[in-house]
């Protein structure tokens, strides 16, 4: 069986607000620490059939790169629940609020 790690590490000021995040796996191509301004990690609890979310953002993550993020991973979400579920219906409506989303964002596509 093949095992790989991802370690994510957050810098905090005083308030613990993170200044800086930076991520690595043991799976990738490099092994260097990746710098990132945002995160969002989502687990799915089954025994009690909810979702564990981590959402940090540092500092210096700027709005308009906020509202992109939101739109890649809203995207995303939509790629991955059609690969998990097959469901071509729902994942239509979500795509077009994905376009919705990006219209009222003035997210370029």
């Amino acid at each position: 069986m093949k095992k790989a790690e991802i370690k994510i590490t957050v810098e905090l000021d005083d308030n613990n607000v993170p200044e800086n995040i930076t991520w690595e796996s043991t799976d990738a191509e490099t092994q260097e620490r990746l710098a990132a301004k945002a995160m969002m990690l989502s687990l799915w609890d089954h025994n009690y059939k909810n979702a564990l979310r981590i959402d940090l953002w540092t500092k210096e993550m700027p709005v308009d790169e906020m509202k992109r993020f939101f739109y890649e991973t809203l995207q995303t979400m939509a790629d991955s629940f059609l690969r998990a579920t097959g469901e071509t219906n729902i994942v239509e409506d979500l795509r077009d609020y994905c376009a919705h989303f990006a219209e009222k964002m003035e997210i370029k596509q």
